[in-house]
């Protein structure tokens, strides 16, 4: 777990101006984003507004559960997380409430926000298809079903089912497809694969390069990283599914937690987030997408093209969450 105060330690600031900042109060964050992602934003939001930032950083289940067991005296004003399933997971465990904000609703898109304003997309994620570029040619790929089929027989990385970025593909597909549809697809998946289930993104990626399989699924700012290492890595993107409903989007988002204690500060904050500044380099620090249309992307994630997402609503993530890990595991994908 992480720890961080924002816009701290300004010991050459006049003291009328730090008594005047100090008057404008705090915000505290539970982030399951990771430290380096935030703090520069933090700041800045601090900077323009004058309310500091309080945060921590740890994996959604134990800040989740934090929360949940601090109702009586809460601590946290905002949940953030890194995937709509565990956005879902808060507003299910009623551990959210809705930011009732005019400029959240307007900017954030309607797929990708909770319908009764418990939480908001920050940046979007899509996560689709990878392939090698010594062994595969492009035109050959379609679809997340069509790597199902016999041809990518022992050609095929996945990453770990247990990750909930798998969870949430899964549970879109079962809003598109049905769990019978799905359970066929799993099951092509799992006769596919060339090698044991990954622990991440970045390792299926080095194993299609170095010849271990040929393609994969992944969230493309994995893809991203590596390549800012070695622009010549011999792996590139495929959009999944452009014939028919879109490659699978995600979110890293946030939301109110429940009875937050300084709830308007929290909403200052999510509207800060989504402003034109603060989205290009909430979204550019990690080769993501704004959730905000029309914010310039990165150059590197500029360089892989527009797709067709899918515009199904991205709380089907986390709704369909059990059924995806009960396929999951009645298949074998471990």
């Amino acid at each position: 777990m992480a720890m961080g105060l924002s816009a701290c330690g300004q010991s050459n600031s006049d003291a009328k101006e730090a008594s005047a900042e100090a008057d404008k109060g705090e915000v505290v964050v539970f982030s399951a984003r990771k430290q380096h992602l935030i703090e520069p934003l933090f700041n800045e939001f601090t900077k323009e507004t004058g309310i500091k930032v309080n945060f921590i950083t740890d994996s959604p289940q134990p800040l989740l559960a934090r929360i949940g067991a601090s109702q009586d005296r809460v601590e946290a004003d905002v949940f953030m997380a890194v995937d709509a399933g565990s956005l879902w997971s808060a507003s299910n465990q009623a551990l959210l409430e809705p930011a009732n904000s005019e400029i959240l609703n307007s900017r954030v898109p309607t797929e990708f926000q909770e319908p009764n304003g418990m939480w908001y997309g920050l940046s979007k994620r899509a996560r689709t298809i990878v392939y090698s570029t010594e062994r595969v040619k492009p035109e050959s790929l379609s679809s997340y079903e069509q790597l199902a089929d016999a041809e990518w027989k022992g050609r095929l990385c996945l990453r770990t089912s247990q990750k909930v970025y798998n969870q949430s593909l899964v549970g879109m597909l079962i809003e598109e497809y049905g769990e019978p549809k799905v359970k066929e697809i799993l099951e092509g998946w799992v006769d596919n694969l060339a090698a044991p289930v990954f622990s991440s993104d970045t390792l299926l990626i080095q194993a299609i390069a170095s010849g271990m399989c040929d393609v994969g699924i992944v969230n493309t700012y994995y893809l991203g990283q590596e390549l800012a290492k070695n622009a010549d890595l011999p792996v590139k993107i495929h959009w999944a599914n452009q014939e028919s409903n879109g490659v699978h989007v995600n979110i890293s988002g946030a939301g109110i937690v429940k009875n937050a204690p300084h709830r308007d500060n929290a909403v200052k904050l999510l509207e800060f987030l989504v402003s034109d500044t603060a989205q290009k380099q909430f979204a550019g620090s990690n080769y993501e997408y704004p959730v905000v249309e029309n914010i310039p992307v990165d150059p590197v994630v500029a360089k892989w093209g527009e797709f067709k997402g899918d515009k199904t609503p991205i709380a089907y993530a986390g709704e369909n969450q059990a059924k995806a890990i009960m396929l999951m595991d009645q298949v074998g994908y471990q």
